[in-house]
Parts: structure tokens; C-alpha cells; sequence
């Protein structure tokens, strides 16, 4: 028990981002919270959390730690269900929420098969590029795409996600292609016009003077850009340009044959597909089973259309 607590209280305060919240959530002083912390850390051997006087910064081992926790932790809760629950029927009101562009091609085809397999189960999906406040706004739960910030949420992730370069093989024998990353500025580059994820540019790892790897930003241009990802993706299909581009936008193309991956050899380390939601404790069976519907369905790699 001591154990499992020490878990919930790392994962209370990792999220919430420090020691007096997560004390207030539970009810018990600051005090507590940060003994159980220290306990954790002295039983593992390692630092989860550097603490000052202002804030709280998880360390890498405690980053990938905490991803851990929070799956065990929704494990624990699924399986205790499972028993609790008994012949109980998942019923109520489903509501999610999605990205536009992703929701409509990977989550909303998976809501009617959800719905046949949970026929007391209604849902109503949200399709939006904007950040949506799921306690605010009564939301069960969201997926969402690329690394999370700092959140009270609890994430879970449910697959992989990187970003390739590709044009179409026609753009490819009529232009060349780039062998590095710096020759992106020779190249008609097609680009998001207005995207708080891409305002660094596009992302690749690079060996540095000491041949350490690291994730280097460029900023190509190109004759073309749009505010809309799917626009994008259109330009690139009718071979006006390179797009960088999320594997779950162009799997299926590539494995058709109708775009081609460029400068893979250099594509920063993958981000994640996560679902998020308010708390792990107490969540009505039909979220659980709709987080473990799409857990199971996107760990298939025929589901992307390409092994992944």
C-alpha cells in the first residue's frame, strides 16, 4: 500500500506541478506529499524531481517514470473495474474530443464500431484544433497529438507518432531530393502559414562537434503556404513541394507508392498519440473501455496503413 501510494502521490504532483496542490487535492498537508516523494527517490535510487523555491522540473528519468505511473495506474483502475463491474453493461454519455484533421481520419471511424460493440453507450465526438478545457467543458476525454505540456490531466499513450519528410516520386525526379537537412532552402518547401507547434521550424536530429545527436530546427520556404494541414498534404499529393508531414497523415501513401520519404535518415525522435483525462480514479467504464478499444486499436500497425 505504501508503494502504490508513493506512485499516486509522485503522479499527483508531477501533474500538478507542486507539492502544496497536490497535498491540497488529497486533502493532507505538504508535508506528507514531499516525504513520500523522498521516500520514492531514496527506494529507487534516483531523482524523480528537482525542487526550488519556485518550481518543480521532472528529471529524465522521472519524465519517463511518470508516463510509466500513470499507465499503471489506469491499468490498476481498469482491472479493478473488470472485477468490480461484473456482468455490469458500459452505459451513459460518451463525450471526446479530437484534432480535426486526426479525429476525422483515426478517431471518428472507430466511434460507430465502438457504439456497435457498446450499444447502451452514446457519444458525441468534438473535432477541433483548439485546446479544449475537458473538466471545463464536461469532456470524458481527448486524444491529442505531440509531446504533452505540463498538465493536472493524466495522459496515456497510446501510440507513436513521427514526422517525414515527402514529396510525391515525380516532384523527386524532376527537382532531385535533399540528402541533409540544410538543402531543404534549394527546395520548394510547402509550409504551415500559422502553427504554434511548428513556429520553430521542422525538426531533425544531428550528430553536433562531439558527435552527440541533438534536435536541430530549420525553417525551410517554399512558394506556397497554408494556415490547413490538409491543404498541405493535397499540395504535396499534386507534387507542388516537400511537406513535413505526421506518419499518420502519409503512411498510406508512402506505402502506395504515391509519396516517398526524404531525409529519414535525419527525423527527430517520434512524439506521441496520447488520450488525456481529468483523473484516473473512479472513471466510468465506458471511458475505460474506449481508452483500451483505442489502445488495442492503434497498436495494430495495419491500422496506419504501414508498419510503423
Amino acid at each position: 500500500m505504501d508503494r502504490l501510494k508513493q506512485l499516486e502521490s509522485f503522479v499527483s504532483i508531477a501533474t500538478r506541478g507542486s507539492l502544496t496542490a497536490a497535498a491540497k487535492a488529497e486533502g493532507v498537508a505538504p508535508a506528507i506529499m514531499g516525504r513520500r516523494l523522498d521516500a520514492l527517490e531514496e527506494r529507487l535510487g534516483v531523482k524523480l524531481l528537482v525542487r526550488t523555491t519556485r518550481r518543480l522540473t521532472l528529471t529524465h528519468e522521472g519524465s519517463a517514470f511518470l508516463e510509466d505511473c500513470q499507465r499503471l495506474l489506469v491499468d490498476m483502475a481498469n482491472a479493478e473495474a473488470s472485477v468490480s463491474a461484473g456482468g455490469v453493461k458500459a452505459s451513459g454519455h460518451l463525450r471526446m474530443t479530437a484534432p480535426a484533421g486526426f479525429g476525422r481520419r483515426h478517431v471518428a471511424p472507430l466511434v460507430p464500431r465502438f457504439q456497435e460493440l457498446h450499444p447502451e453507450v452514446t457519444i458525441s465526438l468534438n473535432l477541433s484544433d483548439r485546446v479544449v478545457d475537458l473538466a471545463g467543458e464536461s469532456f470524458d476525454c481527448a486524444v491529442r497529438v505531440g509531446d504533452m505540456p505540463d498538465s493536472s490531466l493524466v495522459s496515456l499513450r497510446l501510440a507513436d507518432n513521427r514526422r517525414r519528410c515527402v514529396a510525391t516520386p515525380a516532384f523527386v525526379k524532376r527537382h532531385g531530393a535533399p540528402q541533409h537537412p540544410s538543402e531543404l532552402s534549394r527546395f520548394a518547401c510547402l509550409t504551415l502559414s500559422s502553427d504554434a507547434s511548428q513556429t520553430r521550424g521542422w525538426a531533425f536530429r544531428l550528430p553536433d562537434a562531439a558527435g552527440k545527436l541533438e534536435v536541430i530546427h530549420f525553417k525551410p520556404h517554399g512558394p506556397l503556404d497554408c494556415s490547413d494541414g490538409q491543404v498541405l498534404h493535397d499540395w504535396c499529393l499534386a507534387g507542388y513541394g516537400i511537406a513535413w508531414r505526421s506518419t499518420w497523415e502519409v503512411e498510406a501513401e508512402i506505402d502506395a507508392g504515391l509519396l516517398v520519404p526524404l531525409l529519414d535518415a535525419y527525423a527527430a525522435p517520434a512524439n506521441g498519440i496520447y488520450a488525456l483525462f481529468p483523473h484516473a480514479r473512479h472513471l466510468p467504464l465506458r471511458v475505460r473501455l474506449w481508452l483500451d478499444f483505442l489502445k488495442q486499436q492503434y497498436g495494430r500497425p495495419e491500422f496506419w496503413g504501414g508498419i510503423r
